[in-house]
């Protein structure tokens, strides 16, 4: 796989631009300039609001945005990777600017020591991925904590990723203490380890995407809503695969203790199904919360209860 790394670099320096004729890998789409690497399209930004577009190809680079709002694009949708690139021993983009956009981009091979390397790690500000993939790494997306900010993930593919070789944990997305969480007509498979979808935001929608871990491999949950969450998780399609280390429920409320009101949350319209090889009874929903989740119209196999409270 190839991955594209694009990331706000706040620098005062000016960068040169690329010479007329040559290829032109990091283009300011504001501007029309063109640079030969990441670092000079961002420190052309000068920390401010703008949009980078990337050249298809395999890129080694990555990035860290301090601030401002920038969008990372692909120039081809698939076709910019970004591989074995990480920054602060975090992640290929890291990003604590006012906000960030992901579009097109591929992430692959985000491997660091601690077994937490993502293809992005948002720390601060609002952050929207489209049509973008992260195969084959530890982390997918790995956030802090900014409770005042939004996530928002759309047409993606998260696929090979979770426990890495030594042993440490990770997820495919985990999200911290945001104020909400929205993920729609996304990918999810393959998992190595951990859950699929960790949240402790206490507002979620996870809508219209796919959960298929018949060839995962030491996973737990597919979501996790740590410490409670309202919103809807509706219109998605399950697959409960054999190799998992936990295989007793499917969408967790409140495991980690009770932070946030999940009256409301409304789990429906969902299709459940179990993988050739899975041998034991499941169960889509385990509530630990307290409060009334409404469980409804969801096609379930053979035994999957659709809900449960006891300890798994």
């Amino acid at each position: 796989m190839r991955l594209l790394l694009l990331l706000a670099s706040v620098t005062a320096l000016s960068a040169p631009a690329y010479p007329q004729g040559e290829r032109a890998a990091f283009t300011v789409a504001e501007t029309g300039q063109s640079f030969r690497s990441f670092d000079e399209a961002m420190a052309a930004l000068q920390g401010g609001d703008g949009t980078i577009r990337i050249a298809p190809g395999t890129y080694h680079e990555c990035a860290v945005q301090e601030s401002g709002r920038v969008a990372y694009v692909a120039e081809v949708p698939g076709k910019t990777i970004f591989e074995r690139a990480i920054c602060e021993g975090k992640a290929t983009l890291v990003l604590r600017g006012a906000g960030a956009r992901i579009d097109g981009i591929v992430f692959t091979h985000t491997y660091v020591n601690d077994g937490n390397g993502a293809g992005i790690r948002i720390e601060k500000g609002d952050l929207t991925v489209t049509r973008s993939m992260f195969i084959d790494g530890q982390s997918g997306i790995l956030s802090a904590n900014d409770p005042s900010s939004s996530i928002t993930i759309d047409q993606s593919t998260f696929a090979g990723l979770g426990k890495d070789p030594t042993g440490n944990g990770a997820h495919s997305i985990y999200i911290g203490d945001y104020a909400a969480l929205k993920i729609t007509r996304s990918r999810f498979e393959r998992g190595t380890g951990g859950h699929y979808v960790k949240t402790r935001a206490p507002r979620v929608e996870i809508l219209d995407s796919s959960f298929d871990d018949s060839k995962g491999s030491h996973t737990n949950y597919m979501i996790d809503l740590s410490n409670g969450a309202s919103g809807r998780i509706a219109g998605n399609s399950f697959v409960v695969g054999p190799n998992k280390d936990n295989y007793a429920t499917m969408i967790t409320v409140g495991p980690e203790g009770i932070k946030h009101s999940s009256a409301g949350l409304m789990v429906e319209n969902n299709r459940a199904w179990l993988a050739d090889g899975f041998k034991w009874k499941t169960t889509l929903v385990g509530n630990w919360s307290g409060d009334k989740v409404t469980v409804r119209n969801n096609q379930l196999a053979d035994r999957i209860t659709p809900e449960g409270s006891r300890w798994f």
